[in-house]
């Protein structure tokens, strides 16, 4: 059944998506009924898009199971590479992470999670593992708080009513009002935090990265742990140097996309 009323929308593409997206850390390797069932589609259907997805080299059998290859990675890392993200932004989350002594992140919005798009990290136990493409629900996060508020109201509103594809269910869960007045909070200092509302051990401050215009594109965050880092360091200390390199990595980030395309003549 199609799941969308766009003339343009190819229902075999969009299948293909739901098969890959079956595997998980939970379920790396399954049976072709497995995937059939994880993906909600049929048999015969779920078999021939693990045939092509194996004869492209993104998907192998392993005796009556199938798995995802590395090659996988290339769909993930072509926006990355795409957006030139890792290269705009490292020098300075580089030098962040060196003063600050955290673990620090850039993560933009997608529905209502924020995906990690770039991030420097420092060994520390931590209660949630993060790397680039892991995705958490926005209300729980520092950086979550900051990219929903930079939306418009009805922008906020069709963002809340998509369903989180994280998997994860934070600890704070606001009803809207109380969202609301979070939010209204962010937008007033510019910044958010988070003190275990994600889950326990975990807190961090977020400021919002902008363009040449002054739009937001992400948010940038140092990330620590609470047996370690007080809120106190973390405002006091932490978010000066922060706010430093979120103005400098918006720089970097509006002058790489004002930079002039040379185009070779054929």
């Amino acid at each position: 059944m199609r799941r969308d009323s766009n003339p343009d929308f190819i229902e075999s593409i969009a299948r293909g998506l739901d098969v890959i997206r079956s595997f998980d850390a939970a379920h790396p390797a399954m049976t072709l009924s497995e995937v059939a069932n994880r993906s909600e589609l049929p048999r015969p259907t779920a078999r021939r898009i693990l045939t092509t997805l194996e004869l492209l080299g993104y998907a192998h059998r392993v005796q009556d199971a199938f798995m995802l290859t590395p090659r996988v990675l290339e769909l993930g890392t072509a926006y990355i590479g795409s957006m030139n993200i890792w290269q705009i932004v490292r020098p300075n989350l580089v030098e962040l992470v060196a003063q600050t002594h955290e673990s620090c992140s850039i993560a933009q919005l997608d529905g209502s999670d924020i995906v990690y798009v770039a991030r420097v990290a420092v060994p520390k136990l931590v209660t949630l593992s993060v790397t680039i493409g892991t995705r958490f629900p926005a209300l729980a996060t520092s950086l979550g708080k900051v990219l929903l508020a930079s939306l418009e109201p009805t922008e906020l509103d069709e963002v809340l009513a998509t369903p989180s594809r994280s998997g994860v269910s934070p600890r704070w869960q606001p009803d809207r009002r109380e969202l609301d007045s979070v939010l209204r909070g962010v937008r007033e200092r510019g910044w958010a935090v988070t003190d275990e509302q994600l889950a326990l051990g975990i807190r961090s401050v977020a400021t919002a990265v902008t363009d040449g215009t002054g739009r937001t594109v992400a948010a940038v965050n140092v990330n620590a742990s609470s047996a370690e880092t007080s809120l106190e360091t973390l405002v006091d200390h932490h978010l000066p140097l922060l706010r430093e390199a979120a103005a400098a990595i918006g720089r970097d980030w509006a002058a790489w996309h004002a930079r002039p395309f040379l185009t070779t003549p054929i």
